[in-house]
């Protein structure tokens, strides 16, 4: 269902852009406008702009732009109706309501969301003054918790007899109580049960901040009490599609490109307390892939620091397997272990920020290479056993969604393995055909970068050309529309044409082309990577040239919008902003 224009023209009217933005990102006046650093990227230089005059933001750096809406929901990863139901409240509006069914789950949530700032307060008060849970106090005094930790974090304790179910029922139905998860109905004893009775509890917030579940832990050593529980999944409440204190840590992205995930509520405290805020704990099951997606909204590097018993190494393994799925170019998944018998939360305390920073830098561990040496321990060298090595790794490439980290992790895997295998190769010049390994890879992208997009572009078209010569002299109307950016590109360009036009049987042996130029062609060509297959079948060689000079279009749009934004920064003129966007309609569909 749609939110009635008015509505929303209402909260655009009451809430002006910059009073939104400035809640999370720190401006400046300057002339009509506002400045600041990107919340969309870790930045030194100021390149977003706010415009209450004409009601919309603007990046420079990231080219995110629109109104308060799409800033909520970009900024806390919010669909459209939680955003309008957060600037609502901003705006002091009552929420709107579509259906009964709609009403009754906003009555059922403000219910669940009263139910928990009852309970959370109530035992945080507890245990911050009652006088008969002095063992408390001193049990986390001993884990180096302050009275400021427990107001920071709202820790609470319930006592085993006390039961705040009685309390509540006198507020709120039998209905919303059970469904807060907090208490469960005893069968035998036919009342209702704390859940988390004689335990030390850790409130769980949403991404906005607001109560949705709860963890606790004992403090006594019952063997047959789980140290931890946690709260069960509610209507508002999945444990995969959140993370413990992401509310707080999401807020350090603009100054660290890094987020440490750790096991354990006590492991957050322990490291916050240390000054390393940005940091989340997972919530009592394997990590998923919403998590990591999650994460990776706000942060470029996740660092997943388990503790350094067996349990810990084991959901290492586990979560390595679920986040290597995520992995993108411009991402990074690492894994941290600790030396024996420490968890983040004794380590940090013992050693410090400095020294755990350090350390990070030191051991830190690629989740390709943490994944491939699991498994090689796992393997002998029996033929058996290395064909499953191999198995299981081209299993977990194939998961990968990203094309480009699929094919260079691939290549990694292959290349450890040839390494395994010398016999193989030995005397064979053309038994094994493998691609650069990933050192040599990498460091061809670090050359690589000297060239713009559109130059990388063009060597892969040229390439293509030079080496098919008579294919393009059959379809000489695969030149039209195609247009090169850089000067040399195209003059080589126009030479290749002319060439093949006159040339009745064109020989790539006699064509004339600076040699420098024609080294950096068959070096960063990346389409020179195709399968002789490829290269035999006509319909294939067209649809990837096609593919090329749609990208080379998009590449030169790129060009063009960046250009119109900077002058758009200068002169804000809406025919300025009309092009960019007309431009932007036109991306990946030339």
């Amino acid at each position: 269902m749609k939110y009635p224009k008015e509505y929303l023209d209402e909260i655009k009217t009451r809430l002006k852009v910059s009073t939104v933005v400035s809640k999370s990102v720190s401006l400046k006046k300057r002339g009509k406008e506002f400045v600041g650093l990107s919340p969309f990227k870790n930045e030194k230089t100021p390149s977003f702009t706010v415009n209450d005059d004409k009601g919309f933001y603007h990046c420079f750096s990231t080219s995110e732009h629109g109104n308060i809406f799409d800033f909520i929901m970009k900024t806390q990863n919010l669909k459209f109706g939680e955003a309008v139901k957060t600037l609502a409240n901003y705006a002091g509006m009552q929420p709107y309501t579509f259906s009964k069914a709609d009403e009754e789950r906003q009555n059922d949530w403000k219910n669940y969301s009263e139910i928990y700032e009852e309970y959370i307060e109530y035992h945080n008060e507890e245990l911050l003054k009652n006088p008969d849970l002095t063992e408390v106090r001193d049990y986390l005094k001993k884990r180096n918790l302050t009275s400021n930790d427990v107001k920071n974090f709202k820790l609470g304790y319930v006592k085993n007899k006390k039961n705040f179910y009685q309390e509540l029922s006198n507020k709120f139905k039998e209905k919303d109580l059970n469904e807060s998860g907090l208490f469960y109905f005893d069968e035998k004893k036919k009342e209702h049960i704390e859940r988390f009775r004689g335990r030390i509890i850790f409130p769980i917030k949403s991404i906005t901040g607001q109560y949705i579940a709860a963890g606790g832990r004992i403090i006594t050593k019952e063997t047959y009490l789980a140290k931890y529980v946690n709260s069960p999944e509610t209507k508002f409440f999945k444990k995969g599609n959140n993370l413990y204190n992401l509310d707080k840590a999401r807020k350090f992205s603009n100054s660290s490109e890094i987020v440490f995930l750790v096991e354990g509520y006590m492991d957050v405290i322990g490291l916050t307390k240390n000054k390393v805020e940005n940091c989340v704990a997972n919530l009592g099951t394997a990590l998923t892939e919403r998590q990591i997606s999650i994460l990776n909204q706000f942060f470029n590097e996740i660092v997943i620091c388990f503790d350094s018993d067996e349990s810990g190494y084991r959901a290492a393994v586990r979560a390595a397997e679920n986040s290597i799925k995520e992995l993108k170019p411009e991402k990074q998944i690492s894994f941290l272990f600790l030396p024996s018998g420490e968890d983040p939360d004794s380590f940090v305390n013992k050693n410090g920020k400095d020294y755990f920073l350090n350390y990070y830098k030191e051991k830190k561990v690629p989740i390709h290479i943490f994944l491939f040496e699991h498994f090689r321990k796992q393997s002998t060298n029996s033929p058996s056993s290395l064909a499953i090595f191999e198995k299981r790794l081209r299993e977990i490439t194939k998961q990968i969604k990203d094309e480009f980290i699929r094919k260079y992790i691939l290549d990694y895997f292959i290349g450890k393995i040839t390494e395994l295998t010398p016999n193989l190769t030995r005397g064979k010049k053309f038994a094994i055909k493998h691609v650069a390994s990933l050192s040599s890879t990498k460091k061809l992208i670090n050359e690589s970068r000297s060239f713009s997009k559109a130059e990388i572009q063009e060597f892969s078209i040229l390439y293509l050309i030079i080496n098919n010569l008579s294919f393009f002299k059959e379809r000489g109307n695969l030149f039209d529309n195609l247009i090169f950016i850089s000067d040399e590109g195209s003059k080589t360009l126009l030479y290749l044409k002319e060439f093949i036009e006159k040339d009745d049987n064109p020989n790539k042996s006699i064509l004339d082309i600076n040699q420098n130029f024609l080294e950096k062609i068959n070096k960063f060509a990346s389409i020179k990577h195709i399968s002789e297959n490829v290269k035999k079948d006509e319909s294939k060689l067209f649809e990837i040239f096609e593919e090329m000079k749609k990208d080379l279009n998009n590449i030169s749009i790129d060009i063009k919008i960046s250009d119109l934004e900077s002058k758009f920064s200068e002169d804000l003129s809406e025919n300025t902003f009309k092009e960019i966007i007309e431009l932007k309609k036109l991306q990946n569909t030339t």
